[in-house]
């Protein structure tokens, strides 16, 4: 009777035993048939839509109004193209002289990105691989950073071969906008409020400190460079479906497109935090730097002085010096400097004999070659600071 019930109990801790180690099998065997069965891909969309505006080939459109602009440079992207047989590009979101910009579909994620084509590597060469280092050192920096979330990141990079010669992309994800895109927005607002400026600069100062601890330093910011990330998805979709339906006007010139960018409309909820953007003047933290730095207006007087530097820029809403000479029309040292000293007076001799461009602008003995120009612009300053104050 014993052996009976013995034997029982062994087939009964048996069976559970075979049972429980089929059961590892049994997941390991339907997770790799999930991760084998071949993923869902977004399809490739028809944007063959004609109907769309025509401009005239005497006319100028975006990048041709650039001096010295030549077409050859550009890639040229149409709308509806699929790069690097992932990306479907669906309409342009903006340009400048380095690059164009664009709305694409991640036909692998099913996503939308933002697809940056600079101009032609021989020109760039220099130029992308800065930038390119430059993410790569963010995108290895400390995980745990608060700085990290507001810094734009780099998808993927690639370079693609047009009619005359490479050129360099990055995928980032898809920003609204930046400081000066949101003002415009709201006409009626010429200055952030100071509960929203305070957040941003929170943010701002974050990136800063994450760039920092990467051993990077951005030297170019400006309102254009942080931009606003999205939480609405439906902004997305809705710029698609509105190229789609009411295709973006355009150019042709030798078969080439050249097309109006398009905006997104503004989001239901809100635009989401800052972020910095555009590394492709960054420099690395650790080394000495003369060389000029940050955009002219928001320049400091290491740079202008030729001063060996360490510097951050700080975004301001709105700007105090201009250094545009009114001689000249255009922005010169010599302006900017007259502005600043004419605002907080000179600077301290031990500061001017560090710089290796102090001759330019100052006596042996640390006056200001310019000081008539200075009290020129002495007034307008101070006008400028009141109404910064009100």
């Amino acid at each position: 009777m014993l052996t009976s019930r013995l034997l029982k109990l062994f087939r009964f801790l048996r069976a559970r035993l075979i049972r429980s180690a089929l059961k590892p099998l049994s997941f390991i065997r339907q997770f790799t048939e999930h991760a084998l069965r071949p993923r869902p891909r977004w399809r490739v969309k028809d944007f063959s839509n004609e109907k769309f505006e025509r401009i005239s080939d005497s006319e100028l459109v975006e990048e041709e109004c650039f001096d010295g602009y030549k077409a050859g440079e550009y890639y040229p992207v149409r709308i509806g193209e699929v790069i690097a047989s992932r990306y479907q590009v669906v309409g342009k979101l903006g340009y400048g002289r380095t690059s164009t910009v664009w709305l694409a579909r991640d036909l692998k994620e099913c996503r939308h990105v933002c697809l940056k084509i600079c101009i032609l590597s021989s020109i760039l060469e220099s130029y992308n691989l800065q930038e390119l280092a430059a993410y790569r050192r963010l995108e290895n920096g400390p995980k745990n950073h608060a700085g990290r979330q507001a810094i734009r990141a780099l998808l993927d990079e690639f370079t693609i071969t047009g009619p005359d010669g490479e050129h360099q992309c990055f995928v980032h994800p898809p920003l609204w906008g930046n400081i000066g895109n949101f003002l415009r927005y709201h006409p009626k607002v010429d200055r952030l409020f100071p509960p929203i400026l305070a957040l941003m600069l929170q943010q701002f100062f974050l990136a800063l400190d994450y760039a920092r601890e990467c051993q990077v330093i951005h030297t170019d910011i400006s309102p254009s460079n942080v931009m606003l990330t999205i939480t609405d998805p439906s902004v997305l979709e809705k710029f698609e479906q509105a190229e789609l339906e009411d295709p973006s006007p355009r150019k042709e010139v030798n078969g080439r497109f050249i097309y109006v960018s398009r905006d997104f409309e503004f989001p239901d909820d809100s635009c989401g935090d800052p972020v910095i953007c555009d590394f492709g003047h960054a420099v690395w933290g650790g080394e000495k730097h003369v060389n000029y730095a940050q955009p002219d207006r928001y320049r400091s007087p290491e740079i202008i002085l030729g001063v060996e530097f360490k510097v951050w820029d700080i975004f301001e809403g709105t700007g105090l010096f201009y250094g545009i000479d009114d001689e000249h029309h255009a922005y010169r040292g010599r302006a900017h400097l007259a502005e600043m000293i004419a605002l907080l007076g000179p600077p301290p001799p031990e500061f001017l004999a560090r710089g290796s461009s102090m001759s330019k602008f100052f006596s042996p003995e640390g006056k200001f070659t310019c000081t008539a120009f200075a009290l020129v612009v002495f007034d307008e300053i101070v006008s400028q600071v009141n109404s910064l104050l009100r």
